[in-house]
């Protein structure tokens, strides 16, 4: 007669080492797949820029010129009934959107008001960066002081309007139509988009009907680099960390959603920096360390000397 084999069970204190192994190897693994993820999302954002890019520099071998940052509120009155449309409605035959672009056009005599334009309500990913967890945005109509069901979908990435609301020196402004050639800075040192996300009460970053605080589109579908009017104007309504100055709210700095005034600069998901396109097309990470160059590089023709990193 063979003899019984019995199989010996893991002791308790075995059990505990192989929980205790496998949860160090999560923990080594972990880091690796986030950081994994976070290039990808990177990687996507970018493409989403260099789509934008080639889509603004197709719109310009049409019409001899870029579109309008944000075109003037009075428009919404008179043909072309385009009242503070975006520099992105413009664009929008060229990101493969050309029945949106129809059906916007065709409603616009209808009603004044871009705000109830169907167009307005749609997110669009190429407008959205992969790296802002929360997805495409929309604001509920009632929460955007709208009729029911006019809601407002917006964007991660805002135009260059240039140092300041007034100013007029970048690239996509109000009324703006600004022919490559008279980038005389040349077109990879001038900023043409750059990222800001939605903050919190999604009150700013309408991508299609953006008056912006000042009716100019200004942080909505525009931002400035060097403007204190405008960082006070968010400092002063929308919440800020205490002792906040404009100094610290303009340009390319850290930010969060849930913090109302940094809907005045520049920032984004992305680690330790925001991601530009450049006029020629390219997409640039630019750490915030590298403010300093922003407002140079937000000019069209502003003759600084710019050596990017």
């Amino acid at each position: 007669m063979l003899p019984v084999r019995t199989r010996r069970a893991f002791t308790l204190i075995e059990l505990l080492v192989v929980i205790a192994i496998i949860a160090i190897l999560i923990g080594l693994l972990l880091p690796a797949v986030q950081k994994v993820r976070g290039a990808a999302a990177r990687m996507q954002c970018a493409n989403n820029l260099k789509q934008m890019g080639l889509a603004l520099h197709t719109y310009h071998d049409s019409n001899n010129a870029l579109p309008q940052g944000t075109s003037n509120w009075n428009y919404a009155y008179s043909a072309p009934y385009e009242g503070s449309w975006s520099w992105m409605a413009y664009i929008l035959p060229y990101v493969e959107q050309d029945n949106l672009y129809r059906q916007a056009k065709t409603f616009a005599p209808s009603q004044p008001y871009s705000w109830y334009n169907p167009a307005a309500s749609k997110p669009l990913k190429v407008f959205t960066c992969p790296s802002d967890s929360r997805g495409t945005q929309v604001i509920a109509a009632s929460a955007a002081g709208l009729p029911a069901p006019y809601d407002q979908a917006l964007t991660c990435y805002l135009g260059n309007a240039g140092t300041t609301a007034t100013a007029y020196n970048g690239v996509l402004y109000m009324s703006s139509k600004v022919n490559l050639n008279g980038i005389t800075d040349g077109t990879s040192n001038t900023i043409m988009v750059g990222e800001r996300p939605p903050n919190s009460d999604l009150q700013f970053g309408w991508w299609f009907a953006a008056y912006g605080y000042d009716a100019q589109g200004n942080g909505d579908c525009v931002m400035t680099s060097n403007d204190t009017a405008i960082a006070n104007y968010f400092i002063s309504n929308y919440g800020c960390t205490s002792g906040s100055t404009a100094a610290q709210k303009i340009g390319l700095q850290p930010g969060t959603p849930s913090v109302g005034c940094d809907a005045a600069h520049y920032w984004s998901f992305h680690p330790g920096g925001a991601q530009f396109l450049m006029g020629d097309g390219s997409a640039r990470m630019i750490s915030y360390g590298d403010n300093a160059i922003i407002p140079a590089l937000s000019t069209r023709a502003g003759g600084e000397v710019v050596s990017l990193p």
